[in-house]
């Protein structure tokens, strides 16, 4: 069976009915969970691919307003190893960049995305950019690099430069640990949360929507073995990951968003941006961190719609 419909809802918002369809994608020998929001939208849809590796589509529900305000579809989904979709733990070789791809061009072959715009944000910024240079896809309207990266080794010197915002106590413990030495694991736990309140995102507040504190299975073997056990320093099987002069292989209009307080520093963005020789704007958020869709939300939504608007 190419994919199972579990679910078809309707939402109230802002007024507005919202259609959401649910299921699952046979992939391999696992099956991939999928979300769409409007799936009658007139316009090219709008596929996103989630951070991590390890995380889930969740957040991105905070931008669900994006479908009425463009009328076009949007396709959120789990990746392998991650959420609602099949979690392989004792096969975790296939946690790996080649996967997830196949699992990518899989899910556009089932849902007949043939013509498609795809936003990646922080790791599923380095998928697409994976996607679109070694694969080289068609139909891809335009590409969405959201507060990502294309080197591994320019994160890893930006990420160390950020960590000399933290007290010394906190950036200290913070390096003992990436470099494997035995740490105070409550110091490292308060070390961690100060430099992701600073530079990613906050602990959800009782007010904020439901899809940011709602519970996700864990999916740290499919980090761990990608990207390592240090955020600022990958030791997986991504470690190589160096796409900077391939850059000039996309061939589709890219938007590059990203926060002024993000980890994804300006500097690296920067690079991206001066390093892709296509259609290219970025645009910097003030008083916003990695998951600008939440600081910025309102503004983050109409610079998707501006962007996107004209491509229709």
């Amino acid at each position: 069976m190419a994919f199972i419909d579990i679910m078809l809802k309707s939402i109230k918002l802002e007024m507005n009915i919202l259609e959401i369809k649910e299921g699952y994608i046979d992939f391999k020998s696992y099956h991939t969970y999928y979300r769409i929001v409007n799936p009658n939208g007139k316009n090219t849809p709008l596929l996103f691919l989630h951070g991590g590796p390890g995380s889930t589509h969740n957040s991105f529900e905070l931008l669900d307003k994006l479908a009425i305000l463009s009328d076009r579809p949007l396709i959120m989904y789990d990746q392998l190893g991650c959420g609602l979709s099949s979690r392989p733990d004792d096969k975790k070789e296939i946690y790996n960049k080649d996967t997830w791809v196949e699992e990518l061009i899989n899910l556009r072959n089932k849902l007949h995305l043939d013509n498609v715009n795809i936003l990646g944000h922080s790791w599923g910024g380095m998928l697409l950019i994976i996607y679109l240079c070694d694969y080289n896809p068609k139909g891809i309207n335009s590409a969405i690099l959201s507060s990502t990266l294309s080197s591994a080794s320019l994160w890893r010197e930006e990420t160390h430069k950020l960590l000399n915002n933290l007290s010394p106590e906190f950036k200290k413990v913070l390096l003992d640990d990436e470099a494997g030495l035995d740490v105070d694991k409550k110091l490292l736990s308060l070390a961690y949360k100060d430099y992701t309140n600073r530079f990613i995102f906050s602990e959800p507040q009782s007010f904020d929507p439901e899809c940011l504190s709602r519970v996700k299975p864990d999916s740290s073997v499919s980090y761990i073995t990608a990207w390592g056990k240090s955020e600022f320093s990958p030791t997986g099987n991504l470690s190589n990951y160096e796409y900077t002069d391939k850059l000039k292989n996309i061939k589709c209009p890219v938007l590059i968003l990203s926060g002024e307080q993000d980890e994804s520093t300006p500097f690296q963005n920067k690079t991206m941006y001066d390093n892709l020789e296509t259609t290219k704007s970025w645009v910097l958020f003030q008083y916003s961190r990695h998951r600008t869709y939440y600081d910025q939300n309102e503004l983050y939504i109409k610079t998707l719609n501006d962007f996107l608007s004209k491509l229709d």
